[in-house]
């Protein structure tokens, strides 16, 4: 068994002034990634306007598998042009840990 995670730590625009708008831009990110398969939340900067950290989790039996799926995860993530990707912190757990 294989575990990935992966946060995404994303700019948002200045318009999101408020955590109403903070969450009208992030739900349909998270919402789309679920369609990987995937638990999806916002795990970090819940409380700051413009930013916001959205993480991923993916188990599988195999190690490719985990990677492609993070992956498309983070390309969904990165085409998305109402916000910016600052960075992304992934890690794979394998079956000996």
């Amino acid at each position: 068994m294989y575990t990935g995670t992966a946060c995404f730590d994303l700019l948002l625009p200045g318009d999101s002034r408020s955590l109403k708008a903070k969450r009208s831009y992030v739900r349909p990110i998270v919402a789309a990634l679920r369609k990987f398969e995937v638990s999806a939340a916002e795990v970090g900067s819940l409380e700051l306007h413009g930013r916001t950290q959205i993480g991923v989790a993916v188990v599988s039996a195999e190690a490719a598998h985990v990677r492609e799926v993070l992956d498309s995860c983070e390309r969904l993530v990165a085409a998305r042009p109402e916000v910016e990707l600052l960075s992304v912190r992934r890690r794979l757990h394998g079956a000996e840990e």
